[in-house]
């Protein structure tokens, strides 16, 4: 059992990463000369790899120092999505009358690119005082990230057993009662599952926000070296947004089997 557990975890990850290393080495000397290899990559990052906190300037920090910017603004407006988005969710999942409403719109507004939704942004706050882009990024990542957790959460109300409804009925519970001990609880499994999409959207959008705002973090430092046309810091980019999502991914699965053991 142990090694059936350390061949499917460790060495078939192992395998596949090795395989990637070699297709890039190959890729790199044979088709695409401006590609760097792993190993000029690895001496070109060495300096935010190293020192990952490190702050030299605005936009010259160690790498966890960039991605620890982009968290925050991550989490502040993964926040207002789920706010907005979970009860937003519930109503379309309530009322037919709601969701004749406002179903077309939400349609027409959810493949909206977030290259559409930041300048939006920007004129929306532009008569703020200070911060103008921080609260457009944040109502970009919170527009776009939102809609699955809305769907999700209205296909999970839409899904709930009629019995468990009239069950709640019989025992003459209030609306507030109903809510919390009947509809959320069977509507957990489906809400989880927009949250998730929703988070992965959250994190995709704020390498967008950030490239356009020209704020520090991941995406505003993969956007000043593809302008210097570093391609080493470029690739390193990639690849911490990538094991980030990858890991805020994993989280949220963690939860998620909690609430389900609760």
């Amino acid at each position: 059992m142990k090694n059936g557990f350390k061949l499917d975890w460790l060495v078939l990850p192992m395998i596949g990463v090795v395989a990637v290393l070699v297709l890039w080495m190959i890729t790199s000397s044979t088709i695409s000369k401006e590609l760097p290899s792993p190993g000029k990559t690895w001496e070109s990052s060495k300096p935010y790899l190293q020192q990952p906190f490190e702050k030299r300037g605005e936009m010259d920090q160690g790498i966890l120092r960039f991605t620890w910017y982009s968290l925050v603004l991550v989490a502040k407006g993964y926040a207002i999505a789920l706010i907005l988005g979970t009860p937003l969710g519930f109503m379309l999942g309530l009322s037919k009358v709601f969701t004749k409403a406002f179903d077309p719109i939400i349609q027409v507004l959810r493949p909206v690119s977030p290259l559409a939704w930041l300048p939006l942004g920007m004129v929306l706050f532009a008569g703020a005082k200070s911060g103008v882009s921080e609260m457009a990024a944040l109502f970009t990542i919170a527009v776009c990230s939102m809609w699955p957790t809305v769907l999700n959460t209205a296909v999970g109300v839409r899904a709930v057993p009629q019995d468990f409804l009239n069950v709640a009925k019989v025992l003459k519970l209030s609306r507030t009662k109903t809510l919390f001990k009947v509809l959320i609880p069977a509507t957990m499994p489906y809400m989880f599952t927009g949250f998730r999409l929703s988070l992965g959207i959250a994190w995709l959008v704020i390498v967008a926000a950030e490239m356009l705002t020209g704020r520090p973090g991941i995406g505003g430092f993969l956007w000043q070296e593809y302008n210097a046309l570093v391609y080493e810091h470029i690739i390193l980019c990639i690849l911490t947004i990538g094991i980030v999502g990858f890991i805020l991914d994993r989280l949220m699965s963690v939860v998620e089997k909690r609430f389900k053991v609760a």
